[in-house]
C-alpha cells in the first residue's frame, strides 16, 4: 500500500508544478498584452482563427472558383491582420 501513497504524492507534485507553469504563462501573457488595446487583440485573434479555417477550406476545395474565392479571402484577412497589428 505504500506504493499507492507515493503515486499520490507524485501526482500532487506534478499538479503543483503544472499550476506554477500555468501561472507563469498567465504572467507572460499579461505582460505581452500590457499597453495593447484588448479589443484590437481580440480582433486579431479572431482573424487568425478565421485564417486557419479559410486555409483548411482551401486545402479541401476542388473547384477552381472556390479556390479563388478562398485565396482572395485569405489575402483580405492578412491585410486586416497587418492593419490591426501596425
Amino acid at each position: 500500500m505504500g506504493d499507492a501513497g507515493e503515486g499520490l504524492v507524485d501526482a500532487e507534485s506534478r499538479l503543483a508544478e503544472r499550476m506554477e507553469e500555468r501561472e507563469e504563462e498567465k504572467k507572460k501573457a499579461r505582460q505581452t498584452a500590457r499597453g495593447a488595446d484588448p479589443e484590437r487583440v481580440r480582433q486579431v485573434e479572431s482573424l487568425k482563427l478565421a485564417r486557419v479555417e479559410m486555409q483548411r477550406q482551401l486545402e479541401l476545395a476542388t473547384h477552381q472558383a472556390r479556390k479563388q474565392q478562398l485565396t482572395q479571402a485569405l489575402a483580405e484577412i492578412d491585410k486586416r491582420i497587418k492593419q490591426l497589428s501596425a
